[in-house]
């Protein structure tokens, strides 16, 4: 079994030939080696080309092209080709590129000393000589710390501050005349019932319409008030009045 010198890589290779794909420890950025043409390949192409020899001796020029064509097809088809069942000889190639291509692509890694990680450019603080996971660089950390702290700070002042002020609690007003929910008008929704709460002209308590006896005192509310005295608004009104001046309530 291939062992990378990173922790990650990637086979590339095919029947035409071999390429890694080495990946960083910190980043995971991928860096892709050169392509090798197996051997082993260019002789089975080179067999079937022998094949076709009468074609391309009777035609220099339609040789030359199809030559031009088998290079066009290896480099845009080759890393499409499926390798199954390949020979010993191909794996002993394989194995010998991969050494090859890993050397190569070690030029664009660090190893950290500390952690012993391969990482790329990008992830090596060269000011400590280890990667950014060991070492991370002053001025991204300070920036990353401040921005830390004020997502912090904005947490915490969320946490305390008050952006509604509306009672939870919901109350539903029962009519006193038809007994059903009569909404938040100052008549019932359902019968059309005053829902104004009137005085009880002994103590002040607020009493509903239809009730006869104050609910705080005992007061007879359906009796006449004295000296035209409205229950409602206490407003004194002459001897005899119907309909209390100042509110209109009837007497």
């Amino acid at each position: 079994m291939l062992q990378a010198f990173t922790r990650n890589y990637e086979d590339n290779s095919t029947d035409a030939g071999f390429q890694f794909t080495f990946y960083c420890d910190v980043c995971n950025d991928g860096v892709k080696s050169s392509f090798i043409e197996s051997k082993t390949y260019k002789k089975k192409k080179g067999s079937r080309l022998l094949g076709q020899g009468a074609s391309i001796l009777g035609n220099l020029l339609g040789g030359q092209a199809q030559q031009f064509g088998y290079a066009t097809e290896r480099g845009s088809n080759v890393l499409s080709e499926r390798f199954e069942g390949k020979s010993p000889e191909w794996q002993k190639e394989h194995e010998q590129a991969f050494t090859r291509c890993q050397n190569e692509s070690k030029e664009h890694f660090h190893r950290c000393p500390s952690c012993n990680k391969y990482v790329c450019d990008h992830c090596f603080n060269e000011d400590e000589g280890m990667c950014v996971s060991c070492a991370p660089r002053q001025e991204i950390y300070v920036a990353k710390t401040k921005a830390d702290a004020m997502k912090r700070n904005i947490d915490e002042a969320g946490q305390t501050a008050t952006v509604w002020k509306g009672a939870i609690e919901s109350k539903t007003t029962i009519c006193s005349t038809c007994g059903k929910p009569a909404g938040t008008g100052k008549f019932c929704n359902n019968c059309g019932a005053s829902m104004e709460l009137k005085s009880c002209p002994k103590c002040g308590s607020k009493n509903a319409q239809s009730v006869k006896f104050c609910n705080n005192c005992g007061e007879n509310l359906a009796a006449p008030a004295p000296n035209g005295k409205c229950p409602d608004c206490g407003l004194d009104n002459p001897p005899g009045t119907k309909f209390c001046g100042g509110c209109g309530h009837k007497f």
